[in-house]
């Protein structure tokens, strides 16, 4: 990640635009949504700028930029739609404290102005770092027809109540009641009542929430597969994203641990199983907690699954099995019938702990019988398989 998203609070302070032509016109649009106090700087401004000038939405200066204009700034955009203009006014800008902005010019920018969905407060920024504009572009597309135009509104009157709801414990309760607000009550009181009838909706969902019980716990024992997010079943997805804890063992990847929200809890449990990742299920849960346990792979086939639903079921504790596609991307086939006859699953787990494979009272010749009935099992796979395609 070469630029680091963040959103800039522009309210109340100066940004600098260079130039008075199309590329100038493409920022202003954007700039112009802003708090931001906007001053143009250019020797020919194209009309649309004169008129916002006498509208008062910026301040027009009808000469090219010099020393001093970008005292107090915060963005400098080059728009000159000239290298050499748009690398001089950049020196000025730098040297007097601003964060530069050259359009169409990557290398020598400070920073970048992302394709943005505006559902004011609500702020979607898509940035590729320049490498497929055309792909933010989609992307914003996308989500444009996919969020209602009331989001914004929804949002803006949600804030001014956020005080009052911290008489709900922070976490799933807390989180459950805004869920309920942005997808069920907020809307439907929007479309019955207009923006009249949001605050009241607040108020009588807030009293119902503050009634209900502490939610249970609930656990989802969930397959991660082999790694990829991209083969994640959807339940396994849904499962992640509203998890308040994640247990996980060390082959799931990070890309996957991603998925998580940012406030939920994640713990790796690693290796140390026979107890120890059941326990902390059961506790987590116990305490009003989604705890999904994630496993690479599939959980039936590797994952002590047994052990688990013993304890989450002797704990009164609600739970579901999640499958992962654990065989997806091995380049293999384990079930072509015309090479395989069986497929085994091998374990190097005893029934009390992991074998200690390295204890020469357990070897053979050097080596571990465990390891010496490996060897041999597939040696006799291999042989099979080669027999089989000579045929």
């Amino acid at each position: 990640m070469k630029h680091f998203p963040i959103f800039l609070s522009v309210s109340g302070r100066r940004i600098i635009v260079s130039g008075g032509g199309d590329a100038a016109l493409a920022k202003l649009r954007l700039l112009m949504k802003t708090e931001a106090h906007i001053n143009v700087l250019a020797q020919i401004a194209a009309p649309e700028i004169h008129r916002w000038a006498a509208q008062g939405k910026l301040t027009l200066t009808n000469r090219a930029m010099d020393h001093g204009d970008a005292i107090g700034a915060v963005l400098f955009y080059g728009a000159n739609e000239d290298a050499i203009e748009d690398a001089r006014t950049a020196a000025i800008a730098t040297s007097e404290g601003a964060l530069v902005n050259i359009v169409d010019n990557l290398a020598d920018s400070q920073f970048i102005t992302p394709a943005i969905v505006d559902r004011d407060p609500v702020t979607i920024a898509i940035g590729t770092e320049g490498a497929a504009p055309v792909l933010a572009r989609a992307i914003k597309a996308d989500l444009e027809e996919k969020l209602p135009a009331s989001l914004g509104t929804l949002a803006r009157i949600g804030k001014t109540f956020r005080h009052a709801v911290d008489v709900l414990p922070f976490g799933a309760k807390r989180r459950t009641f805004w869920s309920d607000f942005y997808f069920n009550a907020g809307p439907s009181a929007m479309n019955q009542q207009g923006e009249k009838g949001i605050l009241p909706s607040l108020e009588t969902l807030l009293d119902k929430h503050v009634m209900t019980e502490q939610p249970e716990g609930h656990v989802d024992l969930v397959g991660a597969g082999p790694g990829d997010p991209d083969l994640l079943t959807l339940k396994a997805r849904k499962a992640i994203d509203k998890a308040d804890v994640i247990i996980h063992d060390r082959l799931v990847t990070a890309d996957i641990l991603e998925l998580a929200r940012r406030e939920a809890t994640i713990i790796d449990a690693g290796e140390h199983g026979f107890g120890t990742s059941t326990a902390l299920i059961v506790k987590y849960a116990k305490d009003g907690a989604h705890v999904v346990r994630l496993k690479a792979g599939d959980p039936s086939a590797s994952g002590r699954l047994d052990a688990d639903i013993d304890a989450v079921v002797a704990a009164g504790i609600s739970y579901q099995i999640i499958p992962g596609i654990a065989a997806a991307n091995i380049g293999q086939r384990p079930t072509n019938r015309s090479l395989n006859s069986a497929v085994r699953l091998i374990t190097r787990h005893d029934t009390k702990n992991c074998a200690n494979l390295t204890d020469p009272a357990l070897t053979i010749d050097g080596f571990a019988p465990r390891k010496v009935a490996y060897a041999k099992l597939m040696q006799n796979l291999y042989e099979n398989h080669s027999q089989k395609e000579a045929l």
